[in-house]
């Protein structure tokens, strides 16, 4: 390892998002401080120096301690409620003082500190905060405006720190995400995404449901090409500071094929037949932008880091798959074990 290599402060380490990045940047030779609520577990075979700390970073004084000296800062925190997904209710505190208010206290942290370089900020946002556009292909230049509570969280968030990197503070960027989704064999944070959670319902037996007739498109970037954007985005912060770019494959698929596709893979684990694909009425909480087409044009973030995606679309799914398949049998196999040792 270099000498006095950097160190990256990573908030959200044992998130979906986080986690992944914490595996990326572990085969460097950096110094990261993995910081997250519950102690993250450290990849094997890590380079880096990676020192583990479990902070709240909503309690005075813990966001100033998770990033003192810090080169880097990647803010990947996301609230989530024990039994809910990434939506948020209108006039949710508890979501808006983590969406939000970690990125004000990031900044207050920073705005403290004297002399020395400024540190480096990539912030993961998401393509949704730009809100409905009509435009089936984003790339950046929409102006906001964000219909839901979570995307207007998010939209806070990202100008906080974009407004503290105009005022000199921190040299900050949003990386604003896709639909993620995924698993690689080092995964170790739960993926409550659509694909995820529709590939749980075929493993179970269960039908696969649309809200709507499968035609809807999104553009779907798999984990580990996300974790490798993020790290990118560390490596080129200065020629990204100040703006948001969008992350995507450039391509926009039709969600019910993609599902036939889940079905199928389900079907070859299993050896039971594919369930079907249906539609059914959506819920009452189902916004706008569930049902509105997305294709990312990242063309901008391509050019300015050389970052592309690498996972064959057929890959990823199959990773994410087995990897559902696999956590399936081994849960199988523990309540089979419970069942018998309660028989002797």
């Amino acid at each position: 390892m270099a000498v006095n290599p950097p160190r990256i402060a990573l908030l959200g380490a044992t998130g979906f998002v986080g986690s992944a990045v914490l595996r990326e940047l572990a085969a460097r030779p950096v110094r990261v401080r993995a910081v997250s609520r519950r102690p993250a577990p450290v990849p094997p075979g890590a380079r880096a120096d990676v020192e583990v700390r479990a902070a709240d970073l909503t309690e005075p004084g813990e966001m100033a301690a998770a990033v003192d000296g810090a080169d880097v800062v990647v803010l990947a925190t996301l609230y989530s409620a024990a039994t809910s997904t990434w939506r948020v209710e209108d006039g949710d505190a508890a979501a808006e003082r983590v969406n939000t208010g970690l990125a004000r206290d990031l900044v207050d942290a920073l705005a403290a500190r004297t002399g020395g370089p400024l540190p480096k900020v990539v912030f993961t946002g998401a393509a949704s905060q730009a809100g409905p556009t009509g435009k089936d292909v984003l790339d950046g230049t929409e102006d906001d405006r964000p219909a839901g509570a979570y995307d207007r969280q998010k939209l806070a968030a990202e100008r906080a720190l974009l407004d503290a990197t105009a005022r000199g503070v921190l040299c900050g960027t949003s990386l604003r995400l896709p639909t993620v989704f995924g698993y690689g064999p080092g995964s170790t944070a739960r993926d409550r995404g659509i694909v995820s959670a529709m590939t749980r319902r075929a493993l179970a037996g269960d039908p696969i449901t649309m809200w709507h007739d499968g035609s809807v498109r999104r553009d779907l970037l798999y984990i580990d090409d996300l974790a490798r954007a993020v790290v990118a985005g560390i490596d080129h912060a200065e020629a990204l500071a100040g703006r948001h770019w969008l992350l995507g494959t450039g391509e926009g698929r039709r969600l019910g094929p993609v599902f036939q596709q889940v079905a199928v893979l389900v079907s070859h684990r299993t050896g039971r037949p594919p369930v079907p694909v249906v539609s059914v009425e959506p819920p009452a909480h189902a916004e706008a932008g569930d049902f509105a087409s997305v294709t990312i044009d990242a063309s901008a973030f391509r050019a300015a880091t050389g970052w592309a995606p690498a996972t064959p679309f057929p890959e990823a799914l199959r990773r994410t798959v087995d990897h559902l398949a696999d956590e399936a049998e081994r849960a199988d196999r523990g309540r089979e074990e419970q069942v018998a040792g309660g028989v002797s």
